[in-house]
C-alpha cells in the first residue's frame, strides 16, 4: 500500500524522531567511550521504527473482516530470522566487540526490503536516505566529539627480562592512546630455553593513526613482532 499524503509526512516525522533520539543516545555512548555510538544506534532505532510502521500500515490493503490470515506474520518472521543473521556477524575478539554496525545495517536492510515489498516505498526510501546521513554525516560528527575514536586490539611480542613491557606501555600512552586492558603470555624460544619471549595483548582506544603507533613500537630494540588483531571505530 502506498501511503496517502496526509499519512506520509506524520510517518516520516516519526522516523525522524526515532533517528534523532537514537542518535542522542549514541552520542552519550560515544562521550563515555563505550561501544554502540551514534551511527550504530541511529540505524537500530530507525529500523525499529520502520518495522513497527510496517506492521501497522503495510498490510491495510489486504486485511478485512473476511481475511482469515494475518499477513503481518511474514514481517514478524523476517525480524526474527534476520536477528539470527545479525548475531552471527557480531564477534567478540579477546573482550572487544566488532561487527556491531555491520549487523545493525543488515537488520536495517531487512526493514527496508520488507517495507518496499509491502508497498511502503516512501518510508523505505526515507530510511535509506537516513542511512546515508548516518554513514557520511554522523561518522564525521563522531570524529568531532571528545573522547576516544578508534578501538584497537594489538599483539606485541618482545624479549622477556629486559624491562620492555614498561617501555612499550609508556610509548603507547605517550602517543596519546588509552590502554583499557593488558593480557600477557610467556613462552620459550623453541630449542633455546634460555631465550624467553612474552606476548602482550593490548586493548587500546584513541584518536590517532594506529599505523604510526605500530611503526614506533616495531622500531624498539627487543620488540620482535607487532600485529594488529582488529581496528575500527568505537561503534
Amino acid at each position: 500500500m502506498i501511503p496517502v499524503t496526509d499519512q506520509l509526512w506524520p510517518q516520516v516525522g516519526l522516523l525522524l524522531l526515532a533517528f534523532a533520539l537514537s542518535t542522542a543516545v549514541g552520542v552519550e555512548r560515544r562521550l563515555r567511550g563505550h561501544n554502540g555510538g551514534p551511527g550504530t544506534l541511529a540505524i537500530v532505532g530507525t529500523s525499529s521504527a520502520l518495522f513497527v510502521m510496517l506492521g501497522k500500515y503495510g498490510f491495510a490493503d489486504v486485511v478485512s473482516e473476511q481475511t482469515s490470515y494475518d499477513p503481518s506474520r511474514v514481517a514478524a518472521s523476517v525480524v526474527s530470522g534476520i536477528g539470527f543473521l545479525g548475531a552471527g556477524l557480531i564477534l567478540t575478539r579477546r573482550g572487544a566487540v566488532v561487527g556491531l554496525t555491520t549487523a545493525a545495517s543488515v537488520w536495517e536492510v531487512a526493514a527496508i526490503g520488507a517495507s518496499a515489498g509491502a508497498g511502503l516505498w516512501s518510508l523505505a526510501l526515507a530510511v535509506t536516505v537516513l542511512h546515508m546521513v548516518t554513514t557520511f554525516g554522523l561518522r564525521r560528527l563522531s570524529r568531532l566529539l571528545p573522547g576516544p575514536h578508534s578501538h584497537v586490539l594489538l599483539d606485541v611480542s618482545y624479549d622477556e627480562g629486559r624491562g620492555l613491557l614498561r617501555a612499550v606501555l609508556t610509548s603507547i600512552t605517550g602517543s596519546g592512546w588509552t590502554i583499557r586492558q593488558v593480557n600477557q603470555e610467556h613462552s620459550a624460544t623453541p630449542g633455546r630455553q634460555d631465550e624467553r619471549s612474552a606476548t602482550v595483548t593490548l586493548e587500546l582506544v584513541g584518536r590517532h593513526r594506529v599505523d604510526t603507533l605500530t611503526t614506533s613500537l616495531s622500531g624498539m630494540d627487543g620488540v620482535r613482532r607487532v600485529e594488529i588483531i582488529s581496528s575500527g571505530d568505537l561503534e
